[in-house]
């Protein structure tokens, strides 16, 4: 089954599936973020209270916010029923590539990009800064363990970081890609991680000793976007080929294929591990693999 969703109007950069698994949240280069269903790609509602592109989405664990960040710096958090602004948070100089909220919902760690450099965690329901991390070069990924004890931050510099959220105590330093960091994602029991970048590879690889298990290499072009399945047997990776593959972190096995229309910069998984939401162009699909 494919579903399709045509709601924007210019390029797509970030998909988030909400945790009730009811919604979908897209936004893009048309200043948008979009709610919509994903069983018939209706639009529930639109934010467009951001002045520049949204490049990152992120869910509360809850799904009763979403926070939204943009080309300016300027991260959103608000309510996902009603669309009504809780906070506002300007900590970043432009370009907040990533975001992605503390398991308990208290907090949200922020990524930028050029110009700015940092990842930033701040209280997420009223914008307070707690710590800005600045150890490492345009951030393009910095998600938040499952057990909330670490953010992994993967840069244009080609290291992927692991920290205490708070204190900033880097924990590991992973280099086992040759170039830019463009997706990070920790498996769902909080072992393993998965990323992907401009080498063309998705790495697996132990979040306690940085040792990679497996490195897959059957994309043709740069890895935009990775993402574990939540009962953590699957991984999905996609980018500049235009293809999302899913496929066994064990084995490298490849499973599926979805061929997009061109390159794919972002997917997330449903909560029941049965879809997968794929964005390419202006377009969001919502593809069943038939695995």
């Amino acid at each position: 089954m494919l579903i399709a969703y045509r709601g924007h109007t210019d390029n797509v950069f970030a998909v988030s599936w909400s945790p009730t698994g009811r919604a979908i949240a897209s936004a893009g280069r048309d200043k948008t973020v979009q709610i919509w269903h994903p069983d018939t790609a209706m639009q529930i509602s639109t934010y467009a209270r951001h002045a520049t592109y949204v490049l990152s989405t992120a869910w509360s664990p809850d799904g009763d916010h979403l926070a939204s960040g943009d080309t300016n710096g300027a991260v959103h958090v608000w309510q996902s029923s009603i669309g009504n602004t809780r906070a506002i948070y300007l900590g970043h100089i432009r370009f907040v590539r990533s975001l992605s909220w503390s398991p308990d919902g208290q907090y949200l760690a922020s990524g930028g990009d050029f110009g700015d450099n940092t990842v930033q965690v701040w209280e997420a329901l009223d914008g307070n800064p707690l710590y800005i991390h600045k150890e490492q070069y345009r951030i393009f990924a910095a998600p938040w363990s499952p057990r909330g004890n670490a953010i992994a931050s993967g840069a244009f510099d080609g290291t992927i970081q692991i920290w205490e959220p708070l204190s900033g105590r880097i924990l590991l330093t992973y280099r086992g890609h040759d170039g830019p960091i463009y997706a990070v994602a920790w498996s769902p029991d909080g072992h393993y991680l998965a990323s992907t970048g401009q080498d063309m590879t998705v790495h697996i690889w132990s979040a306690s000793d940085g040792k990679t298990l497996c490195t897959y290499r059957k994309h043709v072009g740069a890895g935009k976007a990775v993402g574990w399945s939540p009962d953590g047997a699957l991984i999905a990776s996609g980018g500049d080929d235009g293809t999302m593959q899913i496929w066994s972190p064990l084995t490298g096995e490849l499973l599926a294929t979805f061929e997009a229309h061109t390159w794919v910069r972002a997917l997330t998984w449903s909560p029941d591990g049965q879809r997968i939401a794929v964005a390419s162009g202006k377009t969001v699909s919502v593809w069943t693999p038939d695995l």
